[in-house]
């Protein structure tokens, strides 16, 4: 698929796919760390069976620019801004990892506007002690600024966000891959806690559960999708 294009208000190149009937509802996918919207690939055409799939290279990612500002706020500035130019009133928002933290925010700020969150082993910013890892020496399809910023952020918890959890009004499915994911899955349970209407579901796949265990991820969101 070919990706569209979209400069947002603070003047950034936000690279797109859209795919599916334009009118069936739609669903947005938020990729992880060091990702890009291709990423869901996996489970990209069982989504598009139902929805009108966008998927997005955050900024610094893939083919959007790479503007060396980088922080979960700003993410989320860019996909309101890009809902914004879709003129999607009522959207569905899938997210992996740092995407599922975007998806967070988004929920938090656009209640209105979220009709479904999904989020797939991320919780919110929570203190803790990840190392940055080094630069490797391939070329990379991301900005590397992304990830100290990103890691560092996270790294320094985010108490407001957990407190915000409590806004978002959209009903809620938690993905979490189980023991085998670096992501401590009892974070997940204090999320749920704090989410109104909030289902915690668990695929035992490690950290990437949709490109691990794509057929059992996709019927598993597709489910409580119909529901």
């Amino acid at each position: 698929m070919q990706s569209e294009h979209h400069t947002t208000a603070a003047g950034v190149r936000l690279a797109y796919t859209v795919h599916g009937s334009p009118d069936a509802p739609p669903v947005v996918l938020l990729h992880g760390l060091g990702d890009r919207g291709t990423s869901w690939a996996p489970v990209h055409a069982r989504f598009a069976e139902r929805f009108r799939v966008i998927t997005v290279d955050l900024r610094g990612h893939g083919d959007s620019d790479r503007p060396g500002t980088y922080s979960l706020q700003l993410m989320c500035d860019d996909v309101a801004d890009l809902l914004d130019h879709l003129g999607s009133r009522r959207v569905t928002v899938i997210g992996h990892s740092m995407g599922g933290m975007v998806a967070y925010l988004l929920a938090v700020r656009r209640a209105d506007q979220i009709d479904r969150l999904v989020v797939e082993d991320a919780p919110p910013p929570y203190p803790r002690d990840r190392p940055v890892p080094e630069r490797p020496d391939e070329p990379l399809d991301f900005d590397w600024a992304v990830v100290p910023a990103i890691v560092g952020q996270v790294n320094a918890g985010d108490p407001p966000a957990w407190a915000q959890l409590a806004r978002i009004t959209a009903p809620t499915l938690l993905v979490g891959g189980g023991a085998a994911s670096h992501v401590p899955q009892d974070t997940l349970t204090d999320v749920a806690a704090r989410i109104p209407c909030c289902t915690v579901l668990t695929i035992d796949a490690g950290h990437e559960v949709h490109t691990a265990r794509p057929t059992e991820f996709a019927d598993a969101v597709l489910d409580w999708l119909g529901t």
